[in-house]
This record gives C-alpha cells, structure tokens and sequence, in this order.
C-alpha cells in the first residue's frame, strides 16, 4: 500500500475544528473594547492600530473578503493611488509603491491590500465575516453601547420568511468605517438621534484634508472614520486614492483611545 501523506483525519474532525473554535472565538468577542464595522482600508488601519495597544478589537464585515475596495484600486484597475503623506503609512506596512509625479504615489491594490490585512491579523484583530450590521444597542443618554448584527445571507431571504432574529454584541465604542454608506450613523439618524447631510461632489484635494479632520466621535460611544465621515458631515467624496482613508483609520484609533482613557479602560 502506498504511503499516505496526510494524517488520518476525517470529514467529523475537520467540522468539528470549524465549530468548535469559531463558537470559542464568537463567544469570546460578544463583548469586546472596540467593534469597528466595516473591513475596508479605514477600518482595518484602526483595528490595526487599537490591537498594537492591547486594545480587543472585533470587527464586522459584510462580505466574505476584508479591504473594502482597496484590492481593487479604481475603475475596475488594481492600481491604488495616495497622495503626500500617505506613502508613510505605505513604507511603514512594507507595501511597495512609486512616485507617480510629485506628491502622488502608486502601488499594486492586491499586495497593498493583503499587507494591511495580515497587519491586522498579526496586531490581534479578529473578524466576523458575512455579518451584516442591523442596529445599535443604545444605554443612557443614548450611549451606543454595542450592536445587533445577523448573517449577511439573511437580506436575502423572501420577505415572508426572513423571522432570523439576530445578536447582539456589547463594547465599549464603536466605529463606523462602512464607507459612504455610513450604516450605523444613517441607524442614528432613522432613530431621530444624528442628522447626516450625505456626502457631495467629488473634490480630492478639500476632501482628503477635510476627511482626516473631521475623523472624530459623531455621538456619544461613535466614531466615524474614512468615507463615512463624508457622509455624516456633509463633505466632498474623495474619489479612487486612499492616503486619507488610511490616516483616517490611523486618526479614529487615537480618538478611541483617548475615549477608552476617560473611561478608565
């Protein structure tokens, strides 16, 4: 009989392993300090950045990839664009780029891409994949207090059979990092809680600028970072480059930090 190469283990143990340690890893993450929704370049910079400082981060992503649109760059073209100073934070993930002219700088969205996310991986950060926010959980004044989430698949369901109740996991902050979507801060404004004005006019030089300046808490236990801050006050959209989604989720990690602090954490 020829030798085998692999160990004798089948179909139960391999099942098994895949339940036994996401149920341990769920179960550990339904309170946490900092639940960030949204995998795209602004949310895992801020994952990154609050776990390199013992910070328990989890965070919840739609879809069944990490990196938003930052694998894939602009138009359908895996090239990602930043400007002056967002090759820093390039340099310091050890993405490889170029200078395409002064002040702009180029690089491979895949390998951009997957060097942010191994980053995060490697700074502590875990994830719940195909896990679609559906609410907050609210405690006094209005404090967000944690969020609701269910599986993604749900949304697509047939109307008369969607009764999956969803979960709810407790923290101590939140952050919106969904993009111009803006999920958990347009779940404020529905609630009569926030008012977002929506994002304008494409305008990459006043956007970016304005972007990281305006990364900060929007309301007690939220903060808002990447193309979600467009969204909740009003600014222009960036467009396909990412220096100011990068340094927005390096901004929002400091503004949590310094909110955990008051609190004690």
């Amino acid at each position: 009989m020829k030798k085998k190469i692999f160990s004798p283990v089948g179909e139960k143990e391999v099942t098994r392993a895949i339940v036994d340690e996401f149920a341990k890893q769920f179960k550990e993450y339904v309170e946490s300090d900092c639940i960030i929704i949204g995998a795209g370049p602004s949310g895992l910079m801020a994952g990154r950045q609050l776990s390199r400082k013992g910070v328990k981060v989890f965070i919840i992503e739609r879809n069944n990839y990490l990196g938003g649109g930052f694998w894939i760059g602009g138009y359908l073209m895996n090239k990602l664009t930043v400007r002056e100073p967002g090759q820093i934070v390039l340099k310091e993930l050890g993405i490889p780029y170029k200078q395409y002219t002064k002040g702009l700088y180029v690089a491979d969205g895949p390998h951009a891409c997957s060097k942010l996310i191994a980053s995060a991986c490697d700074a502590g950060v875990k994830f719940a994949n195909m896990t679609i926010f559906d609410d907050v959980v609210l405690r006094e004044n209005n404090r967000i207090a944690g969020v609701v989430v269910n599986w993604t698949p749900v949304t697509a369901l047939p109307r008369e059979i969607t009764c999956v109740d969803p979960v709810a996991l407790e923290c101590k902050i939140v952050v919106d990092a969904t993009g111009h979507d803006a999920c958990v801060v347009r779940k404020l404004e529905e609630r009569g809680l926030i008012k977002a004005p929506g994002f304008g006019a494409m305008w990459v030089e006043h956007s970016e600028d304005l972007v990281v300046e305006h990364t900060k808490e929007a309301h007690p236990g939220l903060v808002v970072c990447g193309m979600s801050v467009t969204t909740t006050f009003g600014l222009p959209r960036m467009g396909p480059t990412f220096g100011a989604m990068l340094l927005s989720g390096k901004k929002a990690a400091e503004v949590v930090l310094g909110i955990l602090k008051k609190r004690g954490k």
